[in-house]
């Protein structure tokens, strides 16, 4: 320590009669020391998770993983309960994060250079609200964009909001200043399931809440980008004998 503390040119510590205690400075570098471990364990066991025999290993967003993915692992672990299956969820991801990964969910076009890819479904998104929510009288995109309407904060990660859902319907829309805002479409989500206003949902998160009564579908459109989710793995990487079970069974899945 007193050599790392000679190199930085100032003191890390306060020694004291009875133990020591941290600088501001020392305090600063802790924060930066256990940012660095928790990435460092993370990615670890990201590469230990691809490399173990009996497992495999899947990155996707939150959204995806929470309302179509975990459903379907709850039906992949009845027919395969030898076969581990790791879920890293995280929104922001592009194709070089797959190199940790056995295999990944991915939002785009399909065309990645370095990456396989399958089809697995399109983007399809319309807006929502609670069944008790008073929605009857919205008809028309004008009176849509009027209403309260829950908004998503994506400043940090790619996904559509309301400026560009709206968009896409040739409307040119900004969001009131009282609206709630979310930075994650899960909390966005959860925030209409509970009644407080008209959220943006999308077709895989939506659809059986729907079909249940769950929730209502506030006006007709729907905005279809024509992007999608793909199943995608490292092209020039053969995968393991678990992820190609988990690969082959998640594209049976969506023929049936």
């Amino acid at each position: 320590m007193r050599q790392l503390e000679d190199s930085l040119g100032v003191p890390l510590f306060e020694r004291k009669p009875r133990g020591v205690s941290l600088t501001s400075a020392g305090d600063e570098l802790m924060m930066t020391v256990n940012v660095l471990l928790t990435t460092l364990y993370q990615s670890v066991t990201r590469i230990r998770n691809v490399h173990q025999s009996n497992a495999v290993s899947v990155l996707a967003t939150h959204a995806l993983a929470q309302f179509w993915l975990f459903p379907k692992l709850i039906e992949f672990n009845k027919a395969y309960p030898d076969i581990a299956v790791h879920v890293h969820a995280m929104n922001e991801f592009e194709a070089a994060s797959l190199n940790d990964f056995d295999v990944g969910i991915l939002y785009g076009s399909g065309e990645w250079s370095t990456l396989d890819s399958d089809f697995l479904l399109p983007e399809i998104v319309y807006a929502v609200a609670h069944p008790a929510l008073p929605v009857a009288s919205v008809k028309t995109l004008a009176q849509l964009a009027q209403a309260n309407l829950v908004q998503i904060d994506t400043a940090a990660w790619q996904c559509m909001d309301w400026h560009q859902w709206f968009g896409h319907l040739g409307i040119d829309y900004s969001p009131q200043d009282k609206a709630p805002v979310f930075n994650q479409l899960t909390l966005a989500f959860r925030a209409v399931q509970q009644g407080m206003g008209i959220g943006l949902a999308w077709s895989f998160m939506a659809d059986e809440a729907l079909a249940k009564g769950e929730l209502q579908r506030v006006t007709a459109f729907e905005c279809v980008t024509g992007n999608g989710e793909y199943l995608v793995s490292v092209k020039h990487r053969k995968r393991s004998a678990c992820a190609e079970v988990f690969r082959e069974w998640l594209l049976e899945s969506m023929v049936g």
